[in-house]
């Protein structure tokens, strides 16, 4: 497999869709472009042509693109997604908690019994 050999993908999701490599990663894999989704491919998975396109090592989506449109030949293009209109949410009400009498009562005690400790002094 050279860069720019046009293939055909046989397994897969893209399989039978019309391919250019783009990367020899090594001996197994190579890095496709074209009529499938950009990725890492076995090249056990694909079915070579005769046909080589002028494209250098790495090339990007659009010049892959480009050469497709000179020979006539369908590309994949990603189109994004259109973002979904959210309305804007309420904010949450907290419920206040509430303290029971009593327990605010012996909070202040404990608080006020540890300051006297602390002020009288240790007798040996």
């Amino acid at each position: 497999m050279e860069i720019g050999r046009l293939c055909v993908k046989t397994a897969g999701r893209d399989a039978d869709g019309l391919c250019v490599v783009v990367d020899v990663l090594d001996k197994n894999l190579v890095m496709i472009d074209g009529n499938v989704r950009r990725r890492k491919c076995n090249v056990m998975h694909l079915e070579p042509l005769d046909e080589v396109l002028k494209i250098k090592k790495g090339a990007s989506h659009s010049e892959v693109a480009s050469e497709f449109k000179k020979l006539k030949l369908d590309v994949w293009e990603k189109k994004a997604k259109k973002k979904a209109v959210r309305q804007a949410s309420k904010p949450r009400k907290v419920k206040a908690k509430e303290v029971p009498a009593e327990k605010a009562v012996n909070a202040e005690k404990s608080k006020s019994e540890k300051k006297e400790a602390k002020e009288k002094p240790k007798k040996k």
